[in-house]
């Protein structure tokens, strides 16, 4: 079997070919063809290793028969067209049921392959009469032509099929997501309430022992009850960034956010501990986005807080901010000059529970904060990455729909 032909059911698997089919696209390429020709019968086949399936029919009902039993079966396996005047002077055709009286008396039979941009032949379009007639060349230009439509309606057919399923593997992944996410947020509410009862106990304990006057007499007990009460309070912190990672894009509030008023919002809280003292902050005015006002502010108050931690010591902590339109969607970039973070190791920072180093000069971290950021500009349909800073600190940008 010539090579074009072999293996025919998986030639013919994306186009769902299987029992009868009648399209009605194809059916108006068959009855264009039955025009042109000017011949009663007019067939879309294609040729399966062990079946013929006419996928569309005129002046016949579609049926199914034995790939043996089929005339296009010889039609698929040459290189000449194929127009046979009288089918039982034609020696490829005269012993075939559909000319010998089992099946049909055909007589007239011409057929145009169906071959695909990569020369695969799926079967014909054929034209078919009981009496004897041939094909003038402009009726047999035309065939050809309108088997080239036929596969053109069969193409659209097998994309349609793969978008549908696309489609639908798009939304049962999208439905896992969301279950995956209520599983996340549950489990982390779970763990959440477990930790927190024993941690207000050892909390609660903790700070009574401190107000003993022995204790408060004794210096290095007084120490290290304070240690344990800021282990406390890191555990505290910690359980509640869980819970809050758990949580992102579980019920996203879209309005219009000024991130500007979100910022100003951040350096207000952390204004009275301290730590914005020697801070400056230059650049561009940051946008209106559009998006959940509360998740993006803590995607603002990690990046600070972050700049702050990661501050360097021997130098004011700048922060230089820069937004840029593109299409519906702000780039924006907030750069620090702290201590930033080697080029390999950034895409790992956005690790959960993944710190690259050791705190700078304020206390705390998880290693969620930059993963919570993550998960919450792509749940708002956009990306954020680590470039380079300013005098080697770091720049965090990320993607926003406009408003």
């Amino acid at each position: 079997m010539p090579a074009d032909v072999r293996d025919r059911d998986a030639l013919l698997a994306p186009y769902d070919v299987d029992g009868v089919v009648d399209e009605p696209e194809l059916r108006s390429v068959a009855e264009l063809a039955r025009h042109v020709c000017d011949v009663p019968y007019a067939v879309v086949n294609l040729i399966s290793e062990h079946f013929q399936h006419q996928v569309a029919a005129v002046g016949i009902a579609p049926a199914v028969c034995a790939r043996e039993d089929s005339m296009c079966s010889v039609s698929i396996t040459t290189s000449e067209p194929v127009v046979v005047p009288d089918a039982r002077e034609d020696p490829r055709f005269a012993d075939n049921p559909f000319v010998t009286g089992r099946l049909a008396d055909v007589r007239f039979y011409a057929a145009g392959q169906l071959r695909t941009a990569s020369g695969a032949v799926l079967g014909t379009l054929c034209v078919f009469d009981g009496v004897r007639r041939d094909l003038a060349p402009a009726q047999r230009r035309g065939l050809d032509l309108l088997a080239g439509q036929a596969v053109a309606a069969l193409e659209l057919r097998r994309a349609g099929r793969e978008l549908a399923t696309t489609v639908r593997e798009l939304e049962e992944a999208r439905a896992e997501l969301a279950r995956s996410n209520s599983d996340l947020a549950a489990f982390a509410g779970q763990v959440s309430h477990d930790l927190r009862n024993p941690l207000a106990g050892v909390t609660g304990f903790l700070e009574l022992l401190a107000d003993r006057p022995a204790v408060a007499a004794d210096g290095t007990a007084h120490g290290h009850v304070e240690r344990a009460l800021a282990g406390a309070a890191r555990m505290r912190d910690l359980v509640d960034d869980l819970l809050a990672y758990a949580r992102v894009g579980g019920g996203l509030r879209p309005e219009r956010v000024d991130l500007a008023v979100l910022l100003d919002d951040v350096l207000d809280d952390l204004a009275p501990t301290g730590a914005l003292d020697g801070f400056d902050v230059r650049g561009d005015p940051l946008p209106v986005v559009r998006g959940d006002a509360v998740q993006l502010r803590a995607v603002l108050q990690n990046v600070v807080t972050n700049a702050l931690r990661f501050a360097r010591p021997d130098r004011r902590l700048l922060l230089r901010l820069r937004a840029q339109a593109r299409d519906e969607r702000w780039l924006i970039e907030i750069a620090d000059n702290g201590r930033g973070i080697p080029t390999a190791q950034r895409e790992e920072a956005f690790t959960l529970l993944r710190q690259v180093h050791d705190h700078g000069t304020v206390p705390g971290g998880s290693g969620i904060g930059l993963a919570t950021c993550r998960r919450i500009v792509a749940a708002h349909g956009g990306t954020i990455g680590i470039g380079d800073g300013v005098d080697g600190g770091i720049a965090v940008w990320f993607t926003l729909p406009a408003a």
